[in-house]
């Protein structure tokens, strides 16, 4: 436990510093056809076992490329509750129990200001 809190906020430390320019990847939400279907929330799916570390080798492959992106901007994740909720909406991204564009609505309805820096993170999930 104290090994994953440790690493969730290496991590979280790494996402506060660096990023690439790719403020173009999400921009708005894709065009709806006209026949509406209604999508019931899945309950998060909380990371276990080896989906875990594959999880973190990721975000620990993100956080590195951080560090050669003069243009990203700390992202302010000075408590617990910041940090399990980036995350949180990490994983979700991660294991595609959201979309692209919903980590994007998320991410900026609590960051408005980091639009560069969750485009940054979410290309580091698209290469995955």
């Amino acid at each position: 436990m104290r090994r994953n809190l440790i690493i969730a906020a290496v991590i979280a430390l790494g996402f506060s510093g660096c990023t690439s320019s790719m403020d173009h990847l999400i921009t708005e939400p894709t065009r709806q056809t006209a026949q509406t279907t209604t999508i019931q929330a899945q309950p998060y799916e909380a990371p276990s076992g080896a989906k875990k570390e594959a999880y973190e080798n990721t975000m620990r492959k993100i956080a590195a490329g951080i560090q050669d992106d003069p243009n990203y901007q700390r992202i302010s994740l000075n408590t617990p509750e910041k940090k399990e909720w980036f995350k949180s909406l990490t994983y979700r991204l991660w294991d595609r129990q959201i979309t692209r564009y919903t980590f994007m609505s998320e991410a900026l309805a609590k960051y408005p200001d980091h639009k560069y820096e969750f485009n940054f993170i979410l290309r580091g999930f698209t290469f995955n």
